[in-house]
């Protein structure tokens, strides 16, 4: 079964705010096997129109990659950060 990738864009407008997004959507990025590939960090624009802060979780799956999104406790979170900040988030299934 291939792994999967929630990738993220983000521009944030209340980084005070933000962290309390991190802090509450971590209990569902643990139980759903999140990883960490990039979160925040240097970014070069090449095309088109970067965000501030760009995210690529690994997940062991799509499935699992999407039951982390719709579970309540990143729902939870996502609420929170709906109002901190503004971006584009994607689920891609990566290759076998």
């Amino acid at each position: 079964m291939p792994k999967a990738y929630w990738i993220a864009r983000v521009d944030i407008a209340d980084p005070e705010r933000y962290q309390d997004y991190i802090a509450t959507a971590a209990p569902a990025f643990a139980e759903f096997g999140a990883r960490f590939l990039a979160r925040g960090g240097a970014l070069v624009e090449l095309e088109g129109r970067a965000r501030a802060r760009n995210v690529v979780i690994e997940f062991p799956s799509l499935e699992a990659a999407r039951a982390c999104y719709d579970s309540p406790a990143y729902q939870a979170a996502k609420a929170i950060r709906l109002t901190v900040a503004e971006g584009e988030m994607v689920l891609v299934e990566g290759m076998d």
